[in-house]
């Protein structure tokens, strides 16, 4: 039975919880259910494979069985594995108790939970008849008598336990998606791991029906059919009543105890109701209200009927319910190291917290920053200008000349190769000097300089004059490539600019991508614009060229009227840019 978060009551008054923790039930209630689902996989795995031994012979499962009563009934293995038991239903237990609302639950968490809910009812009367007789009355519980009463009793015991196998390896096997899908190389794998996940099950119940046939042929032996009732020890009637008594008597001790599990829940919730709350205030004028420090933002969202996304159902394991704090931030608790952590791990700016994670004392102002359908895919590690960011960078934009006429004399074939040569070149000459394509626009690029943590504005200058070198060396290469399929050679216009900008991830769908905008981007567009008026191959502003630290004197100054600019700029051109390759320390050849 798999726990599902629930809320979490605010810390006590003489040492406050800090923010990432989890109260009611804390981040090792987070641990403790997945290291205890993880034994209690592992255990029903094993004997899924010892039911897999049937399509041997019964021989095969006898023997499989015996070393798995091995493991799983030592002293090491008894603790073990009812020790998972009691943390794995307690947790789901209190759990029930604690969660808030069952709003925004997705569809695979409300079938792990009611697969849950169905694991004991049907698990009692196995446990009972195999492991319980066996402790209790000294019963030799081999696979024959289990095969005997499941499969050849004609009752609806053998249906039952089927479905309980089937039960009980689909509820695990969601646990283990869950837990997994956050990874980054599971997606590949998921292929495999569904195979496995399907065909284990599938062996256990064909080895299942084989031996159980086998066992059918050797009871009509009537030696063997002796031999095997004394090697039972049963002990009379009295057995029998014994376990239909402790299977009535858990089931309905399990009811009882998630009725008062639901009812105090909803109880606690009522009291709640007649208490100060704070609100939480969204976009579009939304608001949630909830008890000051008795609930995180992402309970608060669902509790509201408010979408909010969180692949892994709030445990603050996946980052994709994260939040940006627009104001009463300083009203929150420092986040927990799990916390600083899962945000480092996609790069969030800061201001940017997890919903589920912070639980607001005061009235508070947030922005979720992902859409409520969000795919585990955000939740990896990402870009860190994912959210935006504003910072200084400098802007390179590049157009081929005459590039137009030449595609129109030419078949699309060639087009295509001489414009994936071309882009070739220029996205090597970019990355040899430290830049990132960021686009190519017809027969144009953008690139980026300066974006690195720590590069500063100087850096990023410095490296886009060398990359303008080596575009310029990369075009002639290109023209001489091409030697007599042109009618002129291809010529290039750079313009180059530095400033601030916004970068982030913008677009739509598929064509989502680091890019830049602002007006630093426009004016770099411009002078590369600037460039054809000028006969230039290169036009940098001048502050490129200071920042750079470049000789000026190697440049021709002048002024130009910028669209978009009140005053006239002063900027710097070249007519051939491959004298700044020539100056500039190699950085290895173009790939």
């Amino acid at each position: 039975m798999s726990a599902v978060d629930g809320a979490a009551e605010g810390p006590p008054a003489a040492r406050p919880a800090r923010e990432g923790t989890r109260p009611r039930a804390g981040r090792w209630a987070v641990h403790l259910r997945l290291y205890s689902g993880l034994v209690l996989f592992v255990f029903v795995a094993t004997h899924y494979l010892n039911h897999a031994a049937g399509m041997v012979s019964l021989d095969a499962m006898e023997a499989g069985g015996a070393a798995f009563k091995w493991v799983w009934r030592s002293l090491p293995g008894t603790v073990l594995l009812y020790g998972a038991v009691t943390v794995h239903v307690g947790l789901a237990i209190w759990a029930t108790f604690a969660r808030r609302t069952w709003r925004g639950i997705t569809r695979g968490e409300a079938l792990q939970i009611l697969l849950g809910l169905a694991i004991v009812p049907l698990a009692i009367s196995h446990v009972s008849a195999t492991r319980g007789i066996t402790e209790f009355w000294d019963f030799n519980d081999r696979y024959a008598y289990v095969l005997q009463a499941l499969y050849l009793s004609g009752g609806w015991d053998g249906p039952l336990q089927l479905i309980l196998l089937l039960v009980v390896w689909l509820h695990g096997c969601l646990g283990v998606h869950f837990w997994l899908r956050l990874r980054p190389w599971y997606p590949g794998a998921q292929l495999t791991l569904y195979t496995l996940a399907v065909l284990l099950p599938l062996a256990a119940i064909l080895g299942y029906l084989h031996a159980g046939q086998e066992v059918g042929r050797l009871l009509a032996d009537p030696v063997w059919r002796d031999t095997y009732r004394d090697s039972l020890n049963y002990a009379g009637p009295q057995v029998r009543d014994w376990v239909y008594g402790v299977n009535d008597a858990t089931r309905a001790g399990a009811a009882i105890v998630l009725a008062l599990a639901l009812v105090g829940r909803y109880g606690w919730i009522l009291l709640d109701l007649r208490r100060t709350r704070v609100t939480i205030r969204y976009p579009d004028n939304r608001t949630a209200t909830v008890l000051p420090g008795s609930a995180t933002v992402l309970e608060a969202s669902r509790e509201a009927g408010i979408p909010h996304a969180s692949v892994c159902g709030g445990r603050g394991r996946c980052s994709t319910c994260r939040v940006k704090v627009i104001d009463g931030a300083e009203g929150l608790l420092p986040p927990s190291p799990d916390e600083v952590k899962v945000l480092r791990r996609v790069n969030a700016p800061p201001g940017v917290r997890l919903a589920c994670q912070i639980r607001p004392r005061r009235d508070l102002l947030v922005h979720p920053l992902l859409p409520a359908g969000a795919q585990p895919s955000e939740a990896r590690r990402r870009d860190r200008f994912a959210t935006g960011q504003e910072i200084e960078i400098c802007v390179l934009f590049a157009d081929l000349r005459a590039f137009t006429q030449f595609s129109e004399k030419k078949l699309p074939y060639d087009v295509v190769f001489v414009a994936n040569q071309y882009f070739r070149l220029m996205g090597a000459a970019v990355e040899r000097a430290d830049g990132r394509v960021d686009k190519f626009i017809g027969d144009g690029v953008m690139a980026l300089f300066g974006l690195e943590e720590g590069a500063g504005g100087d850096a990023g200058c410095t490296a886009a004059l060398r990359a303008a070198g080596y575009m310029a060396q990369a075009l002639q290469q290109l023209n001489a490539g091409l030697g007599q399929d042109l009618d002129e050679p291809f010529r290039l216009g750079i313009g180059i600019h530095t400033g601030h900008a916004i970068v982030g991830e913008m677009g739509y769908g598929q064509a989502i991508s680091v890019t830049a905008i602002g007006d630093t981007v426009n004016t770099a567009s411009r002078l590369e614009s600037a460039s054809k008026e000028l006969a230039a191959q290169l036009v940098v502003s001048a502050e490129v060229v200071a920042r750079a630290g470049m000789p000026a004197d190697r440049f021709t100054r002048t002024e130009i009227q910028v669209r978009g600019r009140s005053e006239p700029m002063a900027i710097y051109w070249l007519a051939d840019a491959t004298v700044l390759a020539e100056d500039a320390v190699p950085a290895g050849p173009p790939a």
